[in-house]
């Protein structure tokens, strides 16, 4: 398992994205000014943060009109093998949320939370960026 990134859940997403990039002057990955969502990197290191539009969050969670609105982060997690870490976690007490299913063509996710309610992603990467 790796620590992919520290995601955090925003809702003005351009305010954040200058801030991020401009202001601390991270760099980011694809240029989404506008969302929904950016990866942006430290100039050493491999982990980095990233914003994601926290209604998209609320409705991937199926929250929407819920609690969603109050998170503010989540923790991503890399893991190889997602499926079977899934039933792993399970049987140890965890309950999955969503998932695992595809986010995109690079990965599939799952999420939980953990017991203070802090929202949890597993992600499988399927490709890599070349």
């Amino acid at each position: 398992m790796e620590l992919a990134q520290v995601r955090l859940l925003v809702d003005d997403f351009a305010a954040c994205y200058r801030f991020y990039g401009e202001v601390l002057g991270l760099k980011p990955q694809s240029g989404a000014t506008d969302g929904p969502y950016e990866k942006f990197s430290p100039a050493v290191g491999s982990a980095g943060i990233a914003l994601q539009d926290r209604a998209m969050m609320a409705g991937l969670l199926d929250e929407l009109g819920d609690s969603a609105a109050g998170h503010r982060s989540l923790v991503v997690l890399r893991v190889d093998a997602l499926n079977a870490y899934c039933e792993e976690i399970t049987l140890r007490g965890a309950t999955i949320l969503h998932g695992p299913a595809p986010l995109t063509e690079r990965m599939r996710v799952a999420h939980l939370k953990d017991p203070e309610g802090n929202v949890v992603e597993l992600q499988e990467w399927l490709l890599l960026r070349g």
